[in-house]
């Protein structure tokens, strides 16, 4: 099978699921294949996990969900040393995180210092424990929800949190035929448990590589500088978009070209993608500390790249 064929079949795979929700597919293939981590942020009970729980089941690879709640601790997630009484030494024990695919649900139900345990994990695909580290297995992925509406019990993601992102997007309501074809479904089963996996590890990695190899025009990369750039000086923005943003846009635009089965990238590549990219690592000038709220500010994102000339 063709690189092309390979997306098109974890697409047809997941959608098989997630009813009518083409693009929304279509952004989490992207974020894997170009080795970054999603972040689903909606109201409760549109999909948001079972998106997660599609996405691995249609990979040949490993998957663990961790519940963020309250209590979690971070040796919960990373794992922990215990001594061996009988060979006299500390054995690690590894957390849910040694996994190809990693659900963090409801990830802003946990403590600030639960939630920085995954920093290291999703930026350096590794963790530390008692001085030691220990590399994760490739690939990686963390796919985290959070429900934007609920505050009571609830620790909203930092700055340094979020921008290990490199989406926060949404599920968004199915319309009513679609919504009538998942309630026709049986209930019994979760329904990603139906899915078989269509690709393999190698192959994921392999695509991955891939996207490396992705051109992009130097005019292009001046284009998508131009629009962090106008993140920076934007009235509305009491904070622009950082050099790892850029770079999330730059490597989110290549994965979208592939995607797209072509080996060189469009202006379109970093329209299109931009607001999911870049819209959680902005502040808004109003904000009230909560973090940027998404819908304000993929409308100040989008407005913005409007501004900026696209090259011929």
């Amino acid at each position: 099978m063709t690189n092309s064929q390979h997306i098109e079949a974890i697409q047809a795979n997941i959608a098989r699921v997630i009813k009518g929700k083409d693009a929304v597919v279509e952004l989490a293939v992207i974020a894997l294949l170009a080795r970054g981590h999603l972040l689903i942020e909606d109201v409760p009970g549109v999909g948001k996990s079972t998106l997660a729980h599609s996405l691995a089941r249609s990979l040949d690879c490993s998957f663990r969900r961790i519940q963020f709640t309250s209590d979690l601790l971070p040796s919960d997630i990373l794992g922990i040393s215990i001594f061996n009484q009988a060979s006299g030494i500390f054995e690690f024990k590894p957390g849910p995180v040694f996994a190809n695919i990693v659900l963090a649900d409801e990830i802003n139900r946990t403590t600030p210092k639960t939630q920085s345990s995954l920093l290291e994990a999703m930026n350096d695909a590794q963790i530390s424990v008692d001085s030691h580290t220990h590399r994760l297995p490739q690939p990686f992925m963390v796919i985290a929800t959070q429900n934007p509406v609920e505050h009571h019990g609830t620790f909203p993601l930092p700055e340094s949190q979020l921008d290990r992102f490199l989406m926060r997007i949404r599920v968004g309501y199915p319309d009513l035929a679609d919504e009538k074809a998942i309630l026709e479904r049986p209930q019994s089963l979760h329904p990603a448990d139906e899915l078989l996996p269509v690709v393999s590890v190698e192959t994921v990695l392999d695509l991955q590589a891939t996207v490396e190899k992705v051109r992009m025009d130097d005019s292009l990369m001046e284009y998508l500088l131009s629009i962090v750039a106008a993140t920076r000086r934007c009235e509305l923005l009491a904070l622009g978009v950082s050099t790892r943003g850029a770079m999330a846009l730059h490597n989110a635009a290549k994965s979208r070209a592939l995607v797209r089965d072509r080996d060189y990238c469009l202006p379109d590549d970093i329209k299109a993608l931009a607001p999911a990219v870049l819209s959680h690592r902005v502040m808004l000038a109003y904000s009230d500390g909560a973090g940027p709220r998404l819908d304000e500010a993929e409308r100040v994102i989008q407005d913005l790249v409007e501004t900026v000339p696209v090259p011929l």
